[in-house]
Order: C-alpha cells, then structure tokens, then sequence
C-alpha cells in the first residue's frame, strides 16, 4: 500500500512538473516574440546565398537586424525582416564586415549601370547602342509601343508613362454603358505606372477573387491598365457585357482600361512575348498551346514556372482571364494594389443607360466620337480635347436634341504622343522625360531602420525628432513633411502634417516651432501626435519630404494628409522618405515581462499544489 501510495505521488509530481514545463516554455516564447527590438550576440550567415537571413550589426549599438537582402543602393541597403517588413539602413550605419558584404555582394550581382541614374529609351535605330543596352530586360516587352509610352527605370522599378489609350477601337459592343468615354488621363512623371525589376514570391499570395476589386492589377504592354476580371459588385465584367471587342471600357474617371487578357497584343509583340505584366512584377503571357512540349497546368493564381524556374502568369479564355492572384509581393490597401497611378475624373460620373448599345467609335487627332443604339434610337457622344487642358462635350441625344457641356482637366494639356524626330522620349511639353530626384531624408537622432527614441513617443515627452533633408532640385518653393504608418492593409494614420516650409530651410531641429504650418493629425488636431500603439510588437513608420515647385492650394485651412497628397500630386520635384520602427513600452517590457513569467510561473505551482493536495 505504501509503494502504491508513493508512486501515485510520483506520478503526480511527474505530472505536475510537465505542466510547469510546458507553461514556463510557452511564456518564454511569448517573451522571446514580444521582444524583437534586440538581440545579443547572434552570428552572421555568410553562405553567400542573398536570400539568407543575416544577423546586421548597428555601429556603436548593441542592437541588431535580423533579414535577408533584397537590395542595394549608394547608400542604403533594403532588407527584409524575418516578419516579412522592408527595412532601409544607411549603409554607413552598419559594421564594415556588413559594409564588405554587401560589397561582395553588389560585385556578384553586376548590375549595369547602377551608379548612373535613369536613362532615356532611345527611339531609333541610329541611337547609341549604351542605350539598348542599359535597358532592363523587362523593357524590351514594351518597346514595341514605345511611340505611345515614357519608358524610364532606376534599380528597383521600371516606369511607364501614358495615356492609358490604345491604338485599336474602344467601346464598340459594350451592352452595358455608363455613360463613360475614353478620355486621355496623365498617368505621367511620379503618377506613372511602375513594375518592380526584381520581384519578389510572396510568402502568402494573394487573390483576387473578391478582392482587389478597385485600381488595376495588371499592366498591358501598350500602357493601358488591366482591371480584376470581378467589377466593383464583384461580378464577372466579360459576362455581364460590358466589355468592348478587346476587352475594355471606362471607368467612372472616364479612365480607360481593360478586364481580360489583351491577346491581342500579340500581333505586336509577337507569339512567345508578354503582352502585360502583373504589377507584382511577373510577367503575362498569351494562351497556352495544349500541344507544346513545354506545356503545365496552371495554379491557383493562373501561372507556372518554366523550365528555368522563372514563374509568369498566362491569359485563360475564362475567369480569371490572366492572373487570379498575386504570385509576387504587393501592398494591399483601401482595396487595391498601392502604389499606383490615379486616374483624374474632369466631369460627374453617370448613371447606365438602359438597353444602351455601342455601335462606334473614332478618333481623329483630338476629336473623338461615340455612336450608341438604344432600341432603334441613335445618338452620338462628340468631345473635342483642347491644348489648354478644356474639354468640350456635344451630346446628340436619343430625342433629337442637341446640347453642350465643357469641362477643364485638372492635368492641363492632354497628353497625346506623337512620334518625333529627336530620338528620345518627350513629356507632353516637348521636354526629355526625366525621373523624380530623390531626397536623403535623415535623423540626427537615430538612424534609418531604428527604433525611434523614446522622448519622440507617447511614452515619452511627445515631442517632434529633429530631421534633415537634402536641398530640393532648381526650382523648389517651398517643402512639406508628413509622418504616417500603415496599421492594417486598408488604413493609412498620418501622426504629423507640415507645409509651406520655406525653400531654404533644410532641416527642422527637436520640436520644432514657428516653421511652415502645421497640418491637421489623424485625431483632427493641427499637432504632432506622438505615436502611442495599443498593441505589442514592432511597427514601421515613415516621415516623408516633398520639394514643392509652388505653394500648394487647399481647399481648407485644416490640411489633412489626403489634401495633401491630392495637392500636390503635379508640383512635386522631389521627395524622401526616412523609415524607422516603434515599439509599444519597449523599455518596460524588457523588465516586466520576466517578473510576469515568474508570476505566473508560482501561480501555477501553486494551482498544480493545491489540486494535488485536495486529491
């Protein structure tokens, strides 16, 4: 009886002792996940693989950043964190083994032309071969339509500029019409559409089956946006009718653009070529032939990879038409992919008209007509764009009568490009395109990827850091500041708003006072609204500068970030971006949580004996 009697003891404290292990184990996780702001020691991953996570060093800190490398600039390295984020360092911020690395590294990569900006694409055949040469790869796919496009690129991005408008007839056969006409948008300099040079595999892609239901998904070859296949009531656009012959119509912009695969773009581009490509940065191809050698199935998200393991997308003859998802990484917000080109309505949108048949288009020059079919009725849509940016609407109506509206764009004068003679790509001006400069925004508080001191926190004084940036380029007024986050993928808070910084004012000391004027925070206050999240864990955070060409017109004395942004979409020079990172009571934490764990540690100890006890 005795022995029963102690092996039942020992079995419970067996018992007891698991349960303490396996509490113990899991409140140090929790600790350890809590807690990503540092960590001591670690070692460097030197395999030369770029996609291996490393361990970098901060000079002069005892912090450390955890990630693989992405990529590389004069003075910033991009890197992703094993959480998924993008951080930016200074270069010069990290030890010189890091420095070396990524030196090695860049060395490997032999990417052409790295230190020598944006190029122009050249138009003829007599241009200097540096300049066919230095394209990127992804550019080639365009060339084609290059006399309709801006093309330029950088080290990350390549950017198309246009007018969104085909060569082909639009609107011909759309059974269900709003009321929209194609109208020539600027989707132009900083509002260009732009394709990420080295995609990136998502680690969860995305649909977008009922999502990304607002904005493009995709971008054709010739310059005019690609739509999900789903309307905004997530129905099936093709079914539905209200597509033309080749698989457009407009928006409630009057912004053309398609929602199927343009195949046929391939009578352009040749069989075997893009005709679009997603903007995750994955190439678009054409229909499968079902007897080719080199013939797959298709995934989820409408695309394979090939015999060299590169992945692209292929267009399908039913839903999704191309690509079903987003294979590559992208930015999801407000419904849409983020960033990317607004189109600018220059008149109200319409209601459908019912039983609305469209029976033809054209264009001449400037002018444009659409004809319609309403049950035997025609009328006819005339809208003639002039230089100064005035559009002037004729409406021959189903009744017989005749009436007039005119409209002025917002973007100026229409951008219709015309081929030229000077070998190089022209904005609608006449002027060589060139790419926004960028400015070096910094701190002298903390470094780009830091986590920001907490005196600039709600859980410190509160108060505005000290930031720098460099001069705007000829022609700059006057500068603006903003400070935002991103704390869910349809939500952007804007925590400081700052304009009308005078041109020679190039930095802005520790809260700051009396420079330019204060804009109006997410709380509807005209402040700096230190960041103060209730929830754990790390978060990004920016503080962007814009070099302004004028001083921007509002249409109310309380800015908001969005008036902000709609303000100065086509004065803006220049701009910068400085990244840092916040944790909520970082410093506490550090403290308290192991108290926390030993609390709960004997509270369980003495859960576990009193049960033992009372059994």
């Amino acid at each position: 009886m005795r022995i029963h009697c102690f092996a039942k003891v020992g079995s419970k404290i067996m018992n007891a002792q698991l349960i303490l292990v396996v509490v113990v184990a899991y409140c140090l996780l929790v600790t350890a996940a809590s807690n990503l702001s540092a960590h001591e020691g670690g070692h460097h991953d030197d395999s030369g693989s770029a996609t291996a996570t490393r361990t970098w060093s901060i000079v002069g800190r005892s912090e450390h950043v955890h990630g693989s490398f992405v990529s590389a600039t004069d003075d910033h390295v991009q890197i992703r964190n094993d959480n998924g984020q993008l951080t930016r360092i200074a270069i010069d911020h990290l030890v010189s083994s890091d420095q070396t690395w990524i030196k090695t590294r860049m060395a490997e990569l032999q990417m052409l032309n790295r230190q020598q900006g944006v190029r122009l694409v050249m138009q003829k055949e007599s241009a200097p071969s540096d300049g066919e040469n230095s394209m990127p790869k992804l550019g080639q796919d365009f060339k084609p339509f290059e006399k309709l496009l801006q093309l330029r690129w950088d080290d990350d991005y390549f950017y198309v500029g246009s007018n969104g408008l085909p060569e082909h007839t639009m609107m011909v056969g759309i059974r269900a019409w709003q009321q929209q006409v194609p109208i020539p948008q600027k989707y132009l300099g900083a509002n260009a559409w732009r394709i990420p040079l080295h995609p990136v595999p998502a680690k969860n892609p995305m649909s977008t089956k009922n999502d990304f239901l607002r904005g493009a998904i995709a971008l054709a070859v010739n310059g005019v946006p690609i739509f999900n296949p789903l309307n905004n009531r997530g129905d099936d656009a093709f079914l539905f009718g209200e597509l033309d012959e080749y698989g457009g119509h407009c928006g409630r912009a009057d912004d053309y653009h398609y929602h199927i695969a343009p195949t046929h773009l391939e009578e352009a581009t040749g069989s075997g070529n893009p005709i679009a490509y997603a903007l995750d940065g994955y190439p678009i191809f054409g229909y499968q032939d079902e007897k080719a050698a080199d013939f797959a199935s298709l995934d989820n998200l409408g695309g394979h990879k090939d015999a060299s393991g590169n992945y692209h997308y292929h267009a399908q003859k039913t839903y999704p038409y191309l690509n079903g998802g987003f294979y590559g990484e992208v930015t999801r917000r407000g419904g849409q992919v983020d960033p990317q080109p607004r189109a600018e309505p220059v008149r109200p949108d319409l209601r459908p008209l019912r039983d609305a048949k469209i029976t033809g288009f054209s264009r001449i020059g400037n002018r444009f007509e659409l004809q319609y079919d309403v049950q035997g009725r025609q009328g006819t849509v005339t809208y003639v764009l002039q230089d100064d940016g005035g559009i002037d609407f004729t409406f021959n109506e189903l009744s017989g009568k005749t009436r007039t509206e005119s409209y002025r764009s917002r973007m100026g004068k229409p951008f219709l490009p015309q081929s030229n003679d000077l070998g190089v790509n022209l904005d609608s001006d006449g002027q060589p395109v060139k790419a926004m400069p960028r400015l070096s925004v910094t701190s002298p508080a903390f470094a780009a990827g830091d986590e920001m001191p907490i005196e600039f926190t709600g859980d410190g004084a509160g108060e505005s850091p000290p930031i720098a940036w460099t001069k705007g380029p000829p022609g700059t007024q006057c500068y603006a500041i903003n400070l935002w986050h991103i704390p869910g993928p349809d939500d952007v808070k804007s925590y400081w708003l700052l304009h009308g910084i005078p041109a020679d004012v190039t930095s802005l000391p520790q809260n700051v006072r009396s420079v330019g004027t204060v804009g109006t925070n997410d709380k509807g206050k005209p402040e700096y609204d230190p960041m103060k999240s209730k929830g754990p864990g790390v978060k990004q955070y920016h503080i962007t500068v814009y070099a302004l060409s004028e001083t921007p017109n509002f249409p109310s004395a309380n800015v908001t970030r969005e008036q902000l942004l709609k303000s100065i979409s086509g004065i803006t020079l220049a701009e910068g971006t400085l990244d840092f990172q916040y944790t909520r009571n970082r410093t506490v934490s550090k403290i308290i949580v192991p108290g926390a764990v030993l609390s709960m540690f004997a509270a369980v100890s003495l859960w576990v004996g009193s049960r033992w006890l009372s059994s």
